[in-house]
């Protein structure tokens, strides 16, 4: 288990001085809140300002806007977000001065011990929205939870909180083995599929890390794993698990799922006995699935069904997961954080069940690796939208040293449309679009500055 050589702990102690390069990150700023709480005197750079770093300054967290060496004089130890490399004038000065260096991840690993309940949402996809979810239930409950979420949750204005109660939950990703530094009381296995194979061999060796997260979790924590999921069936093989899903074998199952537009309304039944009844207000069989995974998790935390019920019903989505951005000359446009064919698959499914026209799907992939290895189901699901828009890959933290294009996807979609730039896609959809259709903005990197652009 990676978390077992971790040294971190010895350094989380209040007095001590910890410099967090790359403080304004989605998880990087709330750590940088949670240690300050601790009593640790945190410092930190980012190569941005902004309301993030204004807000820690608030505190009073000193924050410097660039990285150079002198930024970390003084500091104990490092921690740095995962866009901070090893090259960084930060980290190379504190390596050669001796000064720790320490992931996000292990911090966050390390901050969970000091909880008695720490909950942990794993999986390929549905970790956001199923944390969200978690976090409303828990907030329903009055446990006052702190929360790390990879997305911005409505309720809290953020992606995170920062609790007084006992509970910590937090999404866990699998990406680089991160989740491997984390202690889990309860870890929950959405799904597993093939993805991150710019990291992972194949789809054995993303089996193999989702069990060793699986067996980090002590003797007397539980595993809340989804029974229908084949991936983490498999990975989870012969592991005691609590399990949820439809089937007749599972621990925790959704039963009479009816739908009322587009919404699904069901009973939710713990070893044959009624645990709550849920009307959601996010559409969609996946979601079916990942609200049974957070009212699962609540059960064997001894959350109470009314607080499920309560928590649930108030929730309406999070930030990028299918986000009602506004209107433009009659159509409805939505953003959606999707990047793996099964979530694309999940969001056109779901869109076939509301009342619309076409399904104007504007696509940009995430990443060279994933186009690559996903092609043929990228296309095959990509098929099944009445218009496919495809915006050039993004390319976050690779070079496309292996050819790839969206051209190459548009050339096997009849129909679909290739777009080199963003201002090209807006352009298009703002040429085809129609009265009545559902236009969707699907990717997980800056494709929604173009749904927001037309909705101007």
């Amino acid at each position: 288990m990676i978390h077992t050589d971790t040294l971190i702990q010895h350094f989380i102690v209040p007095g001590r001085r910890v410099h967090l390069s790359g403080i304004g990150g989605v998880s990087m700023s709330p750590l940088a809140e949670v240690l300050h709480g601790m009593g640790l005197r945190v410092q930190g750079s980012d190569q941005n300002d902004g309301p993030v770093v204004e807000h820690l300054r608030s505190l009073g967290i000193p924050v410097h806007v660039g990285h150079s060496a002198d930024d970390i004089q003084g500091a104990e130890f490092l921690v740095r977000s995962a866009a901070i490399r090893d090259s960084n004038p930060e980290i190379v000065t504190a390596r050669a001065s001796g000064i720790p260096v320490f992931e996000r991840a292990e911090a966050w690993g390390a901050i969970m011990q000091q909880y008695e309940n720490a909950l942990c949402i794993s999986g390929t996809h549905g970790k956001t929205t199923t944390t969200s979810m978690c976090t409303h239930i828990f907030m329903a409950a009055g446990a006052d939870p702190t929360v790390m979420i990879g997305g911005t949750l409505p309720m809290l204005h953020s992606g995170y909180r920062v609790g007084k109660g006992d509970t910590i939950i937090l999404e866990s990703c699998e990406y680089r083995n991160s989740f491997l530094y984390f202690f889990p009381t309860v870890a929950v296995v959405l799904n597993v599929e093939a993805d991150h194979l710019d990291f992972f061999k194949d789809l054995d060796d993303i089996k193999s890390s989702f069990r060793r997260f699986a067996q980090l979790v002590p003797p007397d924590g539980r595993i809340v794993a989804n029974a229908d999921d084949p991936g983490a069936m498999d990975a989870l093989r012969g592991l005691p698990l609590f399990t949820f899903g439809f089937g007749e074998g599972a621990d925790c199952r959704a039963v009479d799922l009816t739908w009322s537009h587009g919404m699904p309304d069901f009973d939710v039944v713990v070893d044959g006995t009624l645990y709550t009844h849920l009307s959601l207000h996010v559409a969609g069989r996946h979601n079916v699935y990942n609200a049974l995974a957070a009212a699962a998790a609540a059960y064997v935390l001894g959350v109470p069904g009314d607080a499920v019920r309560a928590g649930l019903e108030a929730f309406s989505g999070t930030g990028r997961r299918f986000e009602y951005k506004g209107e433009f000359r009659g159509a409805k446009v939505y953003d959606d954080y999707s990047h793996h064919p099964s979530e694309l698959r999940a969001l056109l499914e779901m869109c076939r069940t509301l009342d619309h026209g076409r399904v104007v799907c504007a696509f940009q992939p995430h990443t060279y690796t994933r186009t690559k290895a996903l092609f043929d189901d990228f296309v095959a699901v990509l098929r099944t939208a009445d218009l496919v828009v495809l915006s050039e890959i993004y390319a976050a933290r690779e070079k496309n040293t292996i050819g790839i294009s969206s051209a190459d996807l548009a050339a096997q979609i009849p129909g679909s449309i290739y777009c080199p730039t963003l201002q090209d896609t807006e352009q298009v959809l703002r040429e085809t679009a129609q009265p009545g259709d559902l236009i969707l903005t699907v990717g997980a990197g800056d494709i929604f500055t173009v749904g927001e652009a037309l909705v101007k």
